[in-house]
């Protein structure tokens, strides 16, 4: 089969939070398996330095609005690229979705692109049979396949997170090269305005997400203003768990650690902790649970019940390290609590992508409290590291972690912590029974162990997305 994949991020160039990293893996898995997938993605400074540039396949004397534009063909390790390179739109600073003043341009830019070439296939007569679009920036690929002419590609949408919707001005439609009679609500309009992710949830033939249970959720009360939609197109839309790529993420093979190990030689990975320590500024001390959050600070990532346990923590005798940036008030409680416990709590305001490896070599407990997560990557890498994940079940955290009870330790399929409700209390009660055991190193290296056994890898969501397109082409969508 033949796939373009459409998205606004790929790691290591472009990352913001865990698409990145999906786009990284995803296609290239998809490659393995004999597949001719590609991706589309705008040409950021940091991808055309990066990666080669294999020449120019079509062009436009402006595009959107934003004067000219071309399709450069280029290859990243593994994985052939088309990039759309309009200097007006996308070479300037800053991250993917700053510059807010023509963010709904850039991407609808991008959308248009996707659905040109799905229409009309490059200069040398590619053409892909399957576009498939990822969360809201590429949400307008499926309408502008939908209101076009020419050959119509089979469409998919999947949404990573249902809460970053794209919503715009009903004033700009013209702008945005879309029909007038698209503004409906059977096709892009959303209470007034033009709805990036409702119009790829409403007019794409298929619709997955990143977890069954997260597929549920978004049909109920998480679907963030979209529950009905959700519910309406209930029978295409799947819920595929994400995977983790093992040539990244491998404690074995990391180069960002001091210490190499594996299930084999658990012991290796001793040295790691104390590295940590030193570099985030925690005492040295061999006897303390170190618990991680590592996570954009934001109230849906529940950052802020972390907070609220500070001094449940430092009175368990416990250390704290946080990793991550976001929401300026959350970002100044967390300095506020390093320095009132030096050497028990440190904050590291920023995202270091080789800190982060060394933080889940060294934790004994990963903390992903979220309000929402559709999938969630972080309490994968945990595991995969030998960081037992303490986490809230919700979304892909429900489906990933196997919560410690007496009955999962007994039969050997722990491999976390879970708690239900939403607050500190909550937490802090999970909190307890993670230091209970603890104390029990025998349990603990049990539980520790299954996890790192867990199979999570990217080969099973591949083919179930390719399972998913040929049912597509199979109905002649």
């Amino acid at each position: 089969m033949s796939v373009l994949f459409v998205a606004s991020e790929l790691f290591p160039y472009v990352k913001v939070g865990g698409l990145g990293d999906v786009m990284a893996a995803l296609p290239r898995a998809m490659r393995a398996l004999g597949h001719d997938v590609r991706m589309l993605l705008p040409a950021y400074p940091e991808l055309l330095a990066a990666v080669e540039v294999q020449g120019q396949t079509v062009a436009f004397p402006d595009l959107m609005g934003g004067g000219p534009a071309r399709i450069l063909r280029a290859e990243a390790p593994g994985l052939p690229l088309y990039l759309l390179d309009q200097p007006t739109f996308f070479d300037r600073p800053g991250g993917p979705y700053d510059h807010p003043e023509d963010l709904a341009k850039r991407f609808a830019a991008l959308c248009w692109v996707a659905a040109h070439l799905g229409r009309e296939g490059d200069s040398e007569g590619w053409r892909p049979q399957i576009l498939h679009g990822h969360d809201w920036p590429a949400g307008l690929m499926p309408a502008y396949v939908a209101y076009g002419p020419g050959p119509r590609p089979a469409t998919v949408m999947t949404i990573h997170n249902i809460a970053f919707q794209g919503r715009f001005p009903a004033s700009m439609l013209d702008g945005l090269w879309l029909p007038h009679h698209a503004f409906t609500p059977e096709g892009v309009e959303f209470h007034g305005d033009i709805g990036f992710l409702k119009a790829g949830l409403k007019l794409a033939d298929c619709l997955s997400t990143v977890s069954p249970t997260y597929a549920r959720e978004i049909q109920m009360d998480g679907g963030h203003g979209l529950e009905s939609l959700m519910a309406h197109r209930n029978g295409v839309l799947q819920g595929i768990l994400n995977g983790v790529d093992r040539a990244v993420w491998n404690p074995a093979k990391d180069p960002h650690l001091v210490s190499h190990y594996d299930l084999k030689h658990p012991a290796r990975r001793v040295p790691n902790r104390s590295d940590f320590q030193r570099r985030l500024g925690l005492h040295e001390d061999p006897d303390a649970p170190i618990f991680t959050a590592v996570s954009r600070l934001d109230v849906l990532k529940g950052l802020d019940l972390v907070l609220e346990n500070v001094d449940h923590l430092v009175a368990q005798g416990a250390q704290l390290a946080q990793l991550g940036q976001g929401e300026p008030l959350l970002e100044a409680a967390f300095r506020q609590a390093a320095q009132r416990y030096p050497g028990r709590v440190s904050a590291f305001i920023g995202y270091d992508e080789a800190l982060a490896h060394r933080a889940f070599a060294a934790s004994d407990v990963i903390l992903v409290p979220s309000r929402q997560e559709p999938c969630g990557l972080t309490q994968l890498y945990a595991q995969a590291y030998g960081a037992i994940p303490l986490v809230r079940r919700t979304g892909g955290l429900a489906d990933t972690v196997v919560g410690a009870s007496p009955e999962t330790l007994q039969n050997d399929t722990a491999t976390g912590f879970q708690f239900d409700e939403a607050n500190g209390w909550a937490l802090g009660e999970a909190i307890n029974r993670a230091m209970a055991l603890f104390r029990d190193p025998v349990t603990w290296r049990q539980v520790q162990r299954r996890g790192m056994m867990a199979e999570f890898g990217w080969e099973h969501p591949a083919r179930a997305y390719l399972d998913l397109y040929a049912s597509l082409l199979l109905k002649g969508a």
